[in-house]
């Protein structure tokens, strides 16, 4: 039996982006997320199916979390759109996304973990497909320079920066990192 409680539910789950951070897709057990979130034993099993809803719900959480504030869309879309603004928000964007450590890690890891769950595959790669539209989306409607290839461009390329800041933080200093964040856009975004 699944329960819902929404309030333990979403503690569960973000104690399970904690612990797949940490321990990798191994160590996200029932087990290992009941002491994370210090429940008694069993709570965890009550909550999701099987492992691969744990997966599944995580990584529906990752993306929530990640997702910016109002106040900052509401920063984001009074700024300028030329490409001074458009390279303050790259930033920002990555500032943010590497703010929240264990979440990116984790989705690292529920993405190698994908390869071997077809079901999380298709979670993540609708999430991710729609994800992109919706960033097309808004540099199309924000006046930005580029297009919407320059903007799939600039996600596969700021991935792996946050990767790097995040996995090898001292192959870049913050100011190479901030460098090449507007180096990206100099160069990526050519209109």
């Amino acid at each position: 039996m699944v329960r819902r409680n929404d309030e333990r539910r979403a503690a569960l789950v973000d104690a399970a982006i904690e612990v797949l951070a940490r321990e990798g897709a191994r160590g996200l057990t029932f087990r290992a997320v009941d002491a994370e979130t210090s429940v008694p034993m069993g709570t965890a099993s009550n909550y999701f199916a099987n492992r691969d809803d744990l997966f599944t719900q995580v990584g529906s959480r990752v993306y929530e979390r990640l997702q910016p504030d109002e106040a900052t869309i509401a920063r984001q879309r009074a700024a300028t759109p030329d490409r001074e603004g458009y390279t303050r928000l790259m930033r920002e964007l990555v500032g943010r996304v590497s703010g929240f450590r264990t979440g990116y890690l984790a989705l690292l890891e529920l993405r190698l973990e994908a390869t071997r769950r077809p079901e999380l595959r298709r979670v993540l790669t609708e999430r991710v497909r729609a994800d992109v539209e919706a960033n097309v989306a808004y540099h199309e409607a924000s006046g930005l320079p580029g297009d919407a290839t320059a903007v799939r461009l600039l996600i596969l390329t700021l991935n792996w920066l946050i990767v790097e800041q995040l996995t090898l933080p001292e192959v870049f200093t913050e100011a190479e990192r901030d460098q090449l964040v507007e180096a990206a856009v100099e160069r990526i975004v050519t209109r």
